[in-house]
């Protein structure tokens, strides 16, 4: 990526992103998101779409798809005019709000407006918002079509219009709002549809309201993995370094690339490695060639462990003696864990990816497995315990030593003082606990449940589901889903208690987090629920 400046003007200056073009102000913000290239379908659509050509991208979720036209709204809309510009139209009020996140971080740096419309909020705020101006509206089509009513809403000046998630609208019965929006926008606005499949209903509403639109598909039935051993951990965000380290104490790494998705991340991940003790470097696009050329020196010459590094930075690296790969931060597409992961288990060695998710990933997660069609194994996070026994009689020779050494000096007279009150076996244990831990042996005993108290049994969490008898929900349907859904053996499923409107099942504490991910917003019966923790009674 290379930096082009045609004159002193921050507003001319332009920068490559791959094969695009893009405003500096753009590509800054888009770089301190993580992206370093456009992903295939970004690569692919931008083009068209900032040419001012209708567009159909067939694609699935996790390939990049808010920031194809997310990019191209910030790089052609008038943040000068107040008046709405474009309209996202999504299925659900969760895509609204992930989608306005994101384009809000896309057009940070360019002033750009952008508002998310839906119901279940305060449509006062909503509108005190539209009348403060926005350039980008993003909403359910229920509720844009109750500003469009109200005349909270002018879509007279809309240039762009994007329909998000297409087929999964037409499945919630939207196609017919969606018709009476779009009618609403000029004749000459540019239309963008993305749909995971294309029934014949998106064919014909594209037939009717889009002007010799090009066509974009990413095709995923030839993406392979390697034949390696494939794991991955589940774990908070808080706790993501000290998860990583236990993994990397407990496994036999000759070399490991560990991938996160950018620049800062790399070099605040090697710092935290490297006050740990592990020899590690960072790669990334920001180092020199001859700061890249020596980084890549001490990891081949065994100098260096653990090379930390950003998916562009990584490109063309072969080293043969990689054993693991590490997904410290979860890709964004399929396509970028299979290349990942291709550089360990090489000329027949053995390999092993892992990847570390939080709840909240593990759609994202399920979503590689299947289209890759490989078999990624949960693992439980190394305990303390585990680690022990793993190093003890690594630190057993270490005592050894000191002991055969002598010249306590005083230590011995702290150990005096404490036998007066504890027992010396207590003592060695709790000082070896203190070596071996470190800081974290005084806190491992006080971590509590995140979800609080939601009148479970001790060690559950109880959930609550917006769905219930009325729906022809039973108890078999509410087992089944959570086990497939968030892979977990239905046995561990506790009291499920089903009312007329509403039901409430209790899962283990350890997973709550993950069920909670993966069924919120999924489908049981037919029916899209909605899942929170329950509220103690």
């Amino acid at each position: 990526m290379t930096l082009h400046r045609n004159s002193g003007s921050e507003e001319q200056e332009r920068v490559s992103f791959g094969d695009i073009t893009l405003k500096s102000m753009v590509f800054k913000a888009i770089s301190d998101m993580g992206f370093e290239e456009p992903s295939p379908i970004q690569a692919k659509a931008i083009p068209f779409i900032l040419e001012g050509k209708d567009l159909i991208g067939q694609a699935q979720t996790g390939t990049g798809k808010t920031a194809t036209f997310g990019i191209p709204m910030a790089e052609m809309i008038d943040t000068d005019d107040s008046r709405v510009q474009a309209l996202v139209l999504c299925p659900t009020r969760e895509l609204a709000i992930q989608v306005a996140q994101e384009v809000s971080k896309i057009g940070r740096l360019s002033n750009l407006k952008s508002l998310p419309v839906y119901g279940g909020q305060s449509i006062e705020r909503q509108i005190r918002a539209l009348r403060h101006g926005v350039q980008v509206v993003i909403g359910t089509p229920g509720r844009i079509l109750d500003h469009i009513s109200r005349k909270t809403l002018r879509l007279n000046n809309v240039r762009m219009v994007i329909l998000d998630e297409a087929d999964e609208m037409l499945d919630m019965g939207f196609i017919d709002d969606i018709e009476a929006i779009i009618k609403e926008t000029p004749e000459d606005r540019q239309t963008l549809l993305f749909s995971a499949t294309m029934p014949g209903p998106i064919q014909k509403l594209a037939r009717q309201y889009m002007k010799s639109p090009e066509f974009v598909t990413i095709s995923r039935d030839k993406l392979t993995v390697p034949l390696i051993e494939q794991v991955y951990y589940e774990c908070k965000d808080s706790q993501k370094v000290d998860a990583l380290c236990r993994v990397l104490d407990m496994e036999e790494i000759g070399a490991a690339i560990i991938f996160c998705r950018t620049k800062r991340g790399v070099d605040e991940l090697v710092a935290s490695l490297k006050t740990r003790g592990f020899f590690a470097e960072g790669l990334h696009g920001d180092l020199t060639q001859a700061q890249r050329d020596r980084v890549m020196k001490k990891f081949r010459d065994g100098k260096a462990e653990l090379l930390v590094a950003t998916d562009v930075a990584a490109r063309g690296i072969d080293v043969e003696n990689v054993t693991h790969v590490v997904n410290y931060d979860i890709p964004q597409d399929p396509e970028s864990y299979v290349h990942r992961i291709g550089r360990t288990g090489r000329a027949g060695r053995k390999g092993i990816a892992i990847t570390l998710i939080n709840y909240r990933e593990y759609r994202q997660l399920k979503l590689i497995e299947r289209v890759t069609k490989a078999r990624i194994q949960r693992r439980d996070l190394p305990s303390m315990a585990d680690i022990v026994e793993r190093h003890k009689e690594s630190h057993k020779s270490k005592l050894l030593t000191l002991l055969e050494r002598g010249h306590f000096g005083e230590y011995k007279s702290i150990i005096s003082e404490l036998a007066d009150e504890y027992d010396p076996m207590e003592i060695a244990a709790a000082t070896f606990k203190l070596l071996v831990e470190g800081p974290e042996a005084e806190k491992a005993e006080k971590e509590v449940s995140e979800f609080g108290n939601t009148g479970a049994e001790p060690g559950m969490v109880r959930l609550f589901m917006n769905i219930g008898r009325g729906q022809g929900v039973r108890p078999q349907d509410i087992v089944r889903t959570i086990a497939e859904e968030a892979g977990i053996p239905g046995n561990v499923i506790g009291v499920i208690n089903i009312y007329d409107k509403f039901t409430f099942v209790e899962v283990p504490e350890d997973v709550a987090g993950r069920v909670l991910g993966v069924m919120h917003q999924n489908m049981i019966k037919g029916r899209k629920i909605s899942v929170e923790p329950a509220k103690a009674r």
